[in-house]
């Protein structure tokens, strides 16, 4: 199998689950308990806590523990909607968010808070002006994704942030698929909230995090116990946040390295589909993506059908984001950078890990090569295109 799926979700690395198994079986104690015994766990929560924080230039007590990314989001639109509500209800966001934001958004448009759904260029990047533009004084909070899940755009964060202090807007980022992929400074960016998830940078499913600047005011996610600052309550997952934080650490050791390296095998593998295979399309930006993203499009063929042939191969990749993949409408992101229903329809993600090799590139352009070619034989759409 080559898996070439990673912003779907990636692989635990090894010394992830070395790091977590103990947390099963020998240091298994309640963190909230009082004894010594439990304390190991508490001890091992607060040194992932600083661990994590110390990844984006943060302090370990801006670090809250949630299930992932969806969890972070929603509570991060929460939060700051019903804390600040007396100040404003107007909230901008993306038309290009992930859904765990955009449902949220629609979600709060029924309690009567007012949503602004901000264009993107033709590259999937936010249009600042027309954000500015939206700005009002009953402005509360603006929610732009660090980086796209679909194209891998990465969007202009710190602008966005330096916009919103300078009028007294609290500033939240999705940075589910960016963190761990890019380096990432809270302080320097103007971030004040930032939504991340584990399994996206070889951790354990159901486990993130939410950054809170401390300058923030909350309410509680959930009621119970005191756990998180009182903010969510519920006995704390220590195997998957001891190993969030080892694959937290893993992925920021010689980060621009691997980087690197991802950049030359997907740059790679775009110049050899453009160039072979025609009537292919790059979406997203050439260079300002994120390292392991590629995302084209294959006119006159379903992304399905060559999803289906590339599984046959042994290929896995995907028509999207994996939150989504069910829905049989065309990927909202693709609409909103401008392309047609039909190229939507036809469009790839390929996405990358450090693990992936030149040999395995060129198997899966090798096998997408023949498959379009096959079933564009089969297309009557491609074939009345040359007989017009």
């Amino acid at each position: 199998m080559i898996y070439m799926d990673n912003a779907a979700t990636t692989k635990t690395k090894k010394e992830v689950v070395d790091e977590m198994l103990e947390y099963f079986t020998i240091l298994y104690g309640n963190p909230s308990s009082i004894y010594e015994f439990a304390g190991k766990s508490r001890d091992a929560i607060e040194n992932a806590r600083n661990i994590i924080s110390d990844t984006i230039n943060a302090t370990s007590d801006e670090i809250y523990f949630t299930s992932g990314g969806t969890e972070s989001d929603n509570w991060a639109l929460r939060t700051v909607a019903k804390a600040y509500k007396n100040k404003g209800k107007h909230i901008i966001t993306s038309k290009i968010e992930h859904p765990a934001i955009l449902k949220t958004s629609k979600n709060l448009e029924d309690l009567d808070f007012k949503i602004s759904y901000i264009d993107v260029d033709e590259y999937g990047v936010i249009k600042l002006q027309r954000l500015i533009d939206e700005i009002t004084d009953e402005t509360i909070l603006v929610s732009v994704m660090m980086a796209n899940n679909e194209i891998g755009t990465i969007e202009p964060i710190s602008k966005i942030g330096k916009i919103c202090h300078e009028r007294g807007i609290i500033f939240h980022t999705d940075a589910v698929q960016a963190y761990g992929q890019i380096p990432i400074d809270v302080r320097q960016m103007n971030i004040d909230l930032l939504s991340a998830s584990a399994h996206k940078f070889h951790g354990p499913k159901g486990i993130g995090f939410l950054y809170i600047n401390d300058s923030v005011k909350t309410v509680p996610l959930l009621f119970g116990g005191g756990q998180e600052k009182g903010l969510r309550a519920g006995t704390q997952n220590v195997p998957s946040i001891v190993g969030m934080a080892k694959a937290a650490e893993l992925s920021h050791n010689n980060m621009m390295n691997k980087a690197r390296y991802k950049v030359s095998l997907r740059d790679y593998f775009i110049e050899r589909i453009l160039r072979e295979i025609p009537f292919s399309r790059l979406n997203g930006s050439r260079r300002n993506r994120l390292p392991g993203n590629i995302n084209i499009s294959f006119q006159f063929v379903e992304a399905s059908e060559i999803l289906a042939l590339l599984d046959m191969k042994g290929i896995c990749a995907s028509s999207g984001s994996a939150c989504s993949s069910n829905s049989s409408k065309p990927s909202h992101v693709l609409i909103s950078i401008g392309l047609p229903e039909e190229l939507a329809y036809s469009s790839i993600r390929f996405t990358i890990s450090d693990e992936t090799t030149k040999d395995e590139i060129d198997f899966v352009v090798n096998n997408t090569k023949n498959i379009i070619s096959e079933l564009r034989k089969k297309s009557s759409e491609y074939n009345s295109y040359f007989t017009k």
